[in-house]
């Protein structure tokens, strides 16, 4: 598969804190890569670079031969509306609003005609077997149907990655590991590709690879 993400001497401090001491790191087409290590190590700072809601203080990130930081704010918005998908531990789901009108947002926001976002919408909460909850609001899910609609929210646009931070931290053994399984459906049937940043080691070894970060470093 061909290189996907290319990321080059990420540094980045906060104040006088080092938190990236040269990263580089490249992640293929239809990879799922795991980011392991202890807290503090630097892995969701790397996790917000690569998908452009922070900046690097030196480095280059490259995804699908697009230099991100080389676009304007607005532009690297849209780029990140367009090509990259967020999993939170969190949810964030609004909640005032029905698992479909959660997933369609990222469409509307993009551009997107109101039928099509639907009908798109529809297909990935139909995949994650959510079509009988499409007119449920956050609250009236569990926390693993709140996560799969996060998901769905994240593919919407049909991006090249999808970046997921500690996704399945609020989510109990069951649910954990349905979520683990997904992805490794989503990756073989839409080869979707992930980056997952997680303390959680069976999620880890279920992935295509491992990459292990130490004090801002990724070790050998």
């Amino acid at each position: 598969m061909s290189t996907l993400i290319a990321a080059g001497n990420i540094y980045k401090s906060f104040g006088e804190l080092k938190v990236l001491k040269g990263i580089n790191l490249e992640i293929k087409k239809a990879e799922i890569v795991a980011i392991t290590g202890p807290s503090g190590a630097g892995k969701s700072t790397l996790l917000h670079i690569l998908g452009s809601l922070d900046v690097p203080d030196q480095g280059t990130v490259t995804i699908n031969d697009t230099d991100i930081f080389k676009l304007s704010p607005k532009k690297i918005a849209r780029f990140r509306n367009e090509h990259i998908g967020f999993v939170f531990q969190s949810h964030y789901l609004l909640p005032e609003f029905t698992a479909l009108e959660n997933v369609c947002i990222p469409a509307f926001i993009g551009g997107k005609t109101r039928n099509k976002s639907i009908e798109r919408a529809k297909e990935l909460l139909d995949f994650l077997g959510l079509t009988e909850r499409i007119s449920h609001k956050p609250s009236e899910l569990s926390g693993g149907e709140q996560q799969r609609v996060a998901i769905a929210r994240a593919l919407i646009n049909n991006p090249d990655i999808i970046l997921a931070d500690e996704p399945s931290g609020n989510l109990d053994t069951n649910n954990a590991e349905e979520l683990h399984r997904l992805f490794i459906r989503l990756r073989n049937e839409m080869l979707q590709t992930f980056l997952i940043v997680t303390h959680n080691l069976h999620l880890a070894q279920s992935s295509d690879r491992i990459v292990k970060m130490q004090d801002g470093f990724i070790l050998p």
